[in-house]
């Protein structure tokens, strides 16, 4: 089972979906165009069914085998959204967007799933139904969320779904995978101190929330070094430090932190949480101050189901003779909320010798298509074999 034929013979054609989508990068539930042009090819294919509008602008297909006798439906998904990112490539396809790039490569996984889509739907070498799913708003919008939200893995009785990733730095066309927790949670967190502001001369007369907000800060990184057991992963990253005043002369009034926290375990982001509220609150107390702390719980542990990546795992490594286990990732992923409703599993493809995911130079490798487009139709071909 290598790297099929078909996808070979079709590598310029998801090339081009693939630059198309990349010089044209829309951001969270905004893939007017993306969706547009996901759903046209949907129609072309020949599809059984495409309903666009899931998890606003999401877009779902059905492709139905040969034959239907075993009842399986499986779901795979690709994400579509790009990032807020100045593009900084120089390539004859950059983004023609200011600010706005596929900078994770979603334009990649789009495209392989449309050129598995096209296969699937001209070979129908399979007994059941594939549904293919792709989802806005991964980059923090929780468009996966929305799409089982309004109904997806009900309304097309989904029994298992997939899900891949582009991974710079491991061999083109290469896996990974790991069964369990792979991705980890991730929350945010925007907290307010309130002091009294001042002259910079006269710091007595103030309560000074820069110093109040830069102990708090520091206090923070107490979660991981002493309160969390150093078998358990926690990252608490503050990323913003905002005074109400920039001023030379003035202690400001107020001071707004925000950051992320990282975990891999219920019990870990329980306490990740009652510490942040009472490091923060004690902080505000000591010195005279007050804090609001506004904690938002956004994307789960992604936990992949240990038989199917053990089918998973089987499938890629005999398309590309190499399935290394992957290592624990602290970003996060939204495919976590289709995996919490359904058993599946979610891989990484190698992207080769490439800037990381969210860097302005990042960009997908192409070589890569024909292994992530063979990895999607043997999911369904293998899993669903025909009668």
């Amino acid at each position: 089972m290598p790297v099929k034929n078909r996808f070979a013979e079709m590598q310029d054609e998801i090339t081009e979906w693939r630059r198309d989508i990349h010089e044209n990068p829309e951001i969270l539930f905004e893939t007017h165009r993306t969706s547009a042009l996901v759903a046209d090819k949907l129609r072309e294919f020949g599809c059984d069914e495409i309903v666009t509008g899931i998890g606003r602008t999401g877009v779902v297909a059905v492709i139905k085998g040969k034959t239907d006798t075993s009842g399986k439906v499986i779901g795979l998904r690709a994400d579509m959204d790009a990032l807020p990112i100045h593009e900084a490539t120089g390539l004859d396809y950059a983004s023609k967007t200011d600010g706005a790039m596929h900078a994770c490569g979603h334009d990649g996984h789009t495209a392989m799933l449309l050129g598995a889509a096209k296969y699937l739907a001209e070979t129908r070498n399979f007994d059941g139904t594939a549904v293919v799913i792709f989802q806005p708003a991964e980059e923090g919008g929780g468009g996966g969320k929305e799409m089982c939200d309004d109904g997806m893995m009900d309304r097309w009785n989904i029994q298992e779904v997939y899900g891949m990733h582009n991974w710079p730095g491991m061999p083109v066309g290469s896996f990974g995978i790991r069964p369990g927790a792979f991705f980890a949670a991730t929350d945010v967190m925007t907290i307010d101190f309130e002091g009294r502001g001042g002259h910079a001369a006269k710091p007595n007369d103030t309560i000074d929330t820069t110093v109040m907000a830069a102990q708090a800060v520091l206090a923070l990184q107490t979660i991981a070094s002493r309160n969390a057991d150093p078998t358990d992963q926690v990252v608490v990253s503050v990323t913003s430090f905002e005074t109400s005043s920039n001023a030379f002369n003035v202690i400001p009034q107020s001071v707004q932190i925000k950051g992320t926290i990282r975990t891999m375990s219920a019990d870990m982001r329980d306490l990740a949480e009652k510490r942040i509220h009472e490091i923060c609150e004690g902080v505000a107390t000591t010195f005279g101050g007050t804090v609001a702390i506004n904690y938002n719980r956004n994307y789960p542990v992604m936990v992949n189901s240990e038989t199917q990546t053990d089918f998973a795992r089987d499938v890629a490594t005999k398309i590309s003779g190499q399935c290394d286990d992957s290592p624990l990732v602290m970003g996060g992923e939204d495919f976590a909320f289709m995996l919490e409703e359904r058993p599946g599993a979610y891989i990484l493809v190698g992207n080769g010798d490439t800037a990381a995911v969210h860097h302005p130079e990042y960009n997908f490798n192409d070589d890569a298509i024909p292994a992530g487009c063979s990895w999607w139709a043997e999911i369904i071909e293998q899993r669903m074999p025909a009668a």
